[in-house]
């Protein structure tokens, strides 16, 4: 059974259900968050406001042109019927004259709204790239990259429009309202007012039509970046999902994603056509009137034909002009949709910085450094403990190695160490004798990690290398292949070290891959090295190779490693199994069992 809809207050009299909303939609909030994100958008529009203020004055006298050319013809009409060609020659040019210079404003005003709004769209994304960068690595993991590229793109590309078009279209369309409502109040007070009728239906709609805009808007967005996010993912693990014969499931998911953005935009165009017919009925009763009006004036002498044409053109502009403002909450709604996706963004909790410790531990580095876990506990989430009463010690000219089961915990301590998490309980620090500092975002600068995976970006081999020295020699560059094991095969390449490399080592096997970040690693030349499965690939005699030239690299260097490879622990000076939620030593004697049965299986 249908439940009766409940009116409040004094809409028990009138029983509207859109009154009802209306009024709940100035209880739920909306309005406050709305007001928000726009507080936030203008923030960018002031470092523009030079040329916003002149993008306005553009449009003013554009619409003062138009009205002017307006006047000028209704004149020009009269003169012509009633053969008085005195001014004809006058009027004729004011006419064409306001018509073209009000055609070069808009011109102009089209132009440097191009501008500024690339300029405020790059400020914008500058400001978020930094933000996104230097954002806590927990929050900043809780959102998928199609999303956060669909926010990065689409959303402040939104933003930076209605940060430059908004004020300037609401002032423009109001003066052009105001001087149109006077110009044809000057000639008929009863015909102004009757080209406002449509005005009082518009105002009672437009609150219920922005908060349905919104909600339209939010899930189109939302559905894009969930789209986006598929399709990243997809392309990222090409090999992986032609290897497994996913190509057909993969192809059923997007055909599924698109029957959904499908629904939500044709949900959003009906919405959008049924408020445009709304409003165009009422805009086509509002003309029927203002004609009959004016015929009936006509008849009976009261105006002339040139006032006649007057009024109807500007009853249509009137109406235009109203609608334009009208028009505008639309973009407003999509603006604040947008600007709050971006806020979410820019409101991330930062990474951890102490610049002040870091130069402290700057000078003692070259000595090198030891890393220490004290009593230390983590959990991504209340309650979900991976590590507890963690100790762990890597000095330098030491290779310390952690080992264990996948999913145990090794990749967390690797993060830990690197400052992207911190600990819920305990100290992780990195000392130079008696001076310890905590792990934060720039006590990253003492390490080079060489993560699971291929870790390579589209480019030149030498492009690869040089983002962690981009004054390294080419002697240099050949000094680290070589001691990654990488020169023989880079040197075999068509382009040597100026050879393309594709996309996550495309073109490359997964060996000389983890050579490459292996030298790119040692070009930063850092007291420490975190090594996470990063010899995974190699055969054991290459490996072992690689480690003993990477300790020679460097005299003091600490190196830590994840491995389930028996072959490295024998160059290990300790080795720490990880595992049931914390860490602990092995003897040698326990290693050895270790790699015994690692060897048996």
């Amino acid at each position: 059974m249908n439940q009766q809809p409940q009116y409040t207050g004094w809409n028990r009299w009138l029983k509207s259900a859109m009154v009802e909303r209306l009024k709940q939609s100035r209880k739920d909030g909306t309005f406050g968050t709305f007001f928000a994100d726009w507080k936030w958008i203008f923030g960018y529009s002031r470092r523009y406001r030079r040329a916003v203020v002149f993008y306005i004055l553009m449009g003013i006298a554009s619409s003062t042109l138009s009205i002017v050319s307006s006047v000028a013809g209704k004149y020009l009409i009269d003169i012509v019927l009633q053969r008085n060609t005195g001014r004809l020659v006058f009027l004729a040019l004011l006419a064409v004259a306001g018509t073209l210079f009000s055609l070069l404003f808009n011109s102009a005003v089209s132009r440097l709204s191009a501008r500024i709004s690339i300029d405020v769209n790059n400020d914008i994304q500058a400001d978020i790239f930094a933000r996104i960068l230097d954002a806590d690595w927990m929050q900043l993991s809780a959102f998928a990259g199609g999303d956060l590229l669909n926010r990065f793109t689409n959303d402040v590309n939104t933003v930076a429009s209605n940060a430059v078009n908004w004020l300037p279209n609401v002032i423009i369309s109001v003066y052009s309202f105001l001087s149109t409502f006077l110009v044809i109040l000057h000639y008929d007070v009863t015909m102004a007012f009757l080209a406002l009728l449509s005005a009082p239906f518009l105002l009672l709609t437009s609150r219920y039509l922005m908060r349905r805009l919104r909600e339209h808007r939010r899930r189109v967005l939302e559905l894009n970046s969930g789209m986006m996010s598929f399709e990243s993912e997809t392309f990222t693990n090409f090999d992986n999902i032609k290897s497994f014969g996913l190509a057909d499931r993969s192809c059923a998911q997007m055909t599924g994603w698109q029957q959904r953005y499908k629904q939500t935009n044709l949900d959003y165009n009906q919405f959008s056509i049924q408020s445009n017919l709304w409003l165009s009925a009422l805009g086509a009763v509002v003309t029927f009137v203002v004609f009959g009006y004016c015929l009936l004036r006509l008849w009976s002498g009261a105006i002339t034909f040139g006032t006649m044409t007057l009024f109807l053109q500007q009853s249509s502009r009137l109406r235009s002009t109203f609608n334009s403002l009208v028009g505008i909450f639309p973009g407003m709604v999509n603006g604040a949709v947008s600007a709050h996706r971006v806020r979410e963004m820019t409101e991330l909790k930062r990474e951890i910085h102490d610049p002040a410790a870091a130069e402290t531990l700057r000078p003692l580095a070259r000595s090198g450094l030891t890393v220490e876990l004290e009593d230390v506990a983590f959990a991504y989430e209340p309650g979900k403990t991976v590590v507890h009463d963690c100790n762990f010690r890597a000095a330098p000219n030491q290779i310390v190695a952690l080992v264990g089961p996948s999913g145990e915990g090794k990749t967390t301590i690797l993060r830990l160490l690197l400052g992207l998490i911190h600990p819920t309980q305990g100290r992780v620090t990195l000392r130079a004798g008696e001076v310890a500092v905590p792990m934060t975002a720039d006590t990253r600068e003492f390490f080079a990690y060489v993560p699971q995976g291929n870790s390579l970006f589209s480019g030149t081999v030498e492009e690869n290398l040089r983002m962690m020295c981009p004054d390294a020699t080419d002697a240099q560059l050949e000094a680290a292949l070589r001691s990654a094991c990488a020169w023989d095969f880079v040197s075999r390449m068509e382009h040597g070290i100026h050879s393309k490399v594709g996309e996550r080592g495309r073109g490359l096997s997964e060996g000389q891959a983890q050579r490459l970040a292996l030298a790119r690693a040692l070009l930063r030349d850092a007291p420490v090295l975190l090594l996470d499965e990063a010899t995974s690939a190699l055969d054991p005699a290459t490996e072992r190779r690689i480690l003993q030239n990477l300790m020679r690299a460097c005299s003091g260097r600490t190196c830590i490693v994840t491995t389930h490879r028996p072959s490295v622990l024998s160059l290990c000076s300790r080795i720490y199994r990880v595992g049931e939620g914390t860490v602990t030593e092995l003897t040698r004697e326990q290693a050895a069992r270790l790699m015994e049965s690692a060897g048996e299986e």
